[in-house]
């Protein structure tokens, strides 16, 4: 009579009994055989990330300077942040049972300063699941668009599906700022793409056990669920804010008072209001205080001035100069940017007022041309300079993305 091999049952006594070559299985054996390799993999999981040699702070930001130019206090934030998480992850409980709690951040600055470039930046140094979320495509279950949930299976995905990983990884979510309130007045419509994400991303950032669909989409009572608990989820999230230096100005005048005022306003750097920030001034955007309350650290970077929009040009591993001389490379042609060329598209991007973003836009429209006609031509090499970038700029229509 065919029997388990490893636990010597008969057929008759098992639910299943599975045939191999010279032998067979029977099912309680197959889920104790499961049980004792997903125990394992725990504890090849928990040993690899204690293996992993911990970054300090200083080290951190080191990496982070060989792509990213400038945003030193930022830089020092997120530095900070990241290694707290670590240490987080690798605390042993010991007799005071102090817990350490996460610190979720909170970066504002300018379109095109460096916010999304930071989070890939430092997702290619980490040894935990890391993944870039959208916030403008979340509203409210049962709307249009994707359910808050959604937020964790891409989670899931960067971790292949392995919840005790996703469980200790960092999520960045990208454009914070457009699920603020739409309107100080409640009853005039539902508000499912504001407010309601805000209420609804309350329980993932505090930490608690979410039920998330396996796949994405739309959640659907006969779905079978992954419960992923968020309690040691870093949450880092980035937004331009858009006029909210209006309401720091606002704020900094009216606290302005006495007989010091006129020397207290004199401080003030009129030209960048954002190094001001405070909690108040999200609450006044369309932030809900709750939400604000669970992104206790609060930073921003800096408007990028002409000196650091010039180094953006050459100095990163990957900047854009670097990429294009790539390009060319594959071809077998050496490109060259004469000093004045490089002087003329920084001048181009202060004056459109796009940031770094701006940079790569007027380098595509300049170099269009020698990237169409060149790799069939004899040619093999090519010097851009102020002249030629002018006139081929002059012939596209960025000229009309001037901003007042």
């Amino acid at each position: 009579m065919d029997k388990c091999s490893f636990c010597g049952r008969d057929k008759k006594d098992t639910n299943l009994l599975i045939a191999g070559i010279s032998g067979h299985i029977c099912d309680s054996c197959i889920d104790q055989a499961h049980e004792i390799i997903k125990e394992e993999s725990k504890i090849n999981s928990d040993l690899n990330l204690k293996e992993v040699q911990l970054l300090k702070p200083t080290e951190i930001k080191a990496f982070l300077d060989q792509y990213v130019i400038g945003q030193d206090d930022a830089k020092k934030y997120l530095s900070v942040a990241v290694y707290n998480h670590y240490k987080r992850l690798l605390q042993e409980q010991d007799d005071e049972e102090i817990e350490i709690e996460k610190s979720n951040i909170i970066l504002v600055g300018e379109t095109g300063t460096g916010k999304t470039l930071l989070a890939r930046t430092i997702a290619k140094m980490l040894h935990v699941p890391f993944t870039i979320v959208d916030a403008t495509v979340l509203t409210e279950a049962g709307y249009v668009g994707e359910d808050i949930e959604s937020i964790l299976t891409r989670l899931l995905q960067a971790s292949d599906y392995d919840v005790e990983a996703a469980e200790k990884g960092i999520v960045f979510i990208d454009e914070i700022d457009k699920i603020a309130r739409k309107s100080d007045n409640p009853s005039i419509t539902r508000d499912v793409s504001g407010e309601g994400v805000q209420q609804g991303l309350l329980k993932l950032l505090e930490g608690s056990i979410i039920n998330v669909p396996p796949q994405g989409g739309r959640k659907h009572p006969d779905q079978k669920m992954i419960p992923v608990n968020t309690k040691n989820v870093l949450f880092i999230c980035g937004g331009a804010f858009d006029g909210i230096q209006r309401k720091i100005a606002q704020r900094l005048n009216t606290s302005v008072v006495g007989f010091n005022a006129s020397k207290q306003a004199e401080k003030i750097d009129q030209e960048n209001f954002l190094q001001y920030i405070a909690p108040q001034d999200l609450k006044s955007f369309g932030l809900i205080p709750e939400i604000i309350g669970r992104l206790p650290v609060l930073t921003y970077l800096e408007p990028l001035d002409r000196e650091a929009l010039r180094n953006i040009l050459t100095e990163p591993k990957n900047s854009i100069i670097k990429q294009y001389s790539k390009l060319f490379k594959i071809d077998n042609i050496e490109l060259t940017f004469d000093e004045s060329a490089l002087e003329y598209i920084v001048d181009k991007a202060i004056e459109y007022k796009l940031g770094a973003r701006g940079l790569r836009s007027i380098c595509e429209a300049i170099m269009i041309d020698a990237m169409f006609e060149l790799p069939t031509s004899e040619e093999k090499s090519v010097t851009i300079d102020a002249k030629y970038a002018s006139a081929k700029l002059e012939k596209t229509n960025m000229k009309h993305l001037r901003i007042a």
